[in-house]
C-alpha cells in the first residue's frame, strides 16, 4: 500500500515538473504524435525510476 502511494504522489509531482518543458521543439513539425508517446514514455520512465529509488532508500536495512 505504501508503494502505491508513493506511485501517486511522485505521478503528480511529475507531471507538474514535465508540464513546464515544451517537447514539441524537440521533435519536427506534424510530429505530434511521436511528441506526446515520448513525453509519455519518458513520464512513466522517470515514475517508476524515483518510485523504487525512494522506496529502497527507505527501506534500507543495514545489516
Amino acid at each position: 500500500m505504501t508503494k502505491f502511494i508513493l506511485y501517486v504522489l511522485i505521478t503528480i509531482i511529475t507531471v507538474w515538473a514535465l508540464d513546464g518543458i515544451n517537447i514539441n521543439n524537440i521533435f519536427k513539425k506534424g510530429q505530434v504524435i511521436k511528441a506526446r508517446v515520448a513525453y509519455f514514455l519518458i513520464l512513466l520512465s522517470i515514475i517508476y525510476l524515483v518510485t523504487n529509488f525512494i522506496y529502497d532508500f527507505a527501506y534500507l536495512k543495514i545489516f
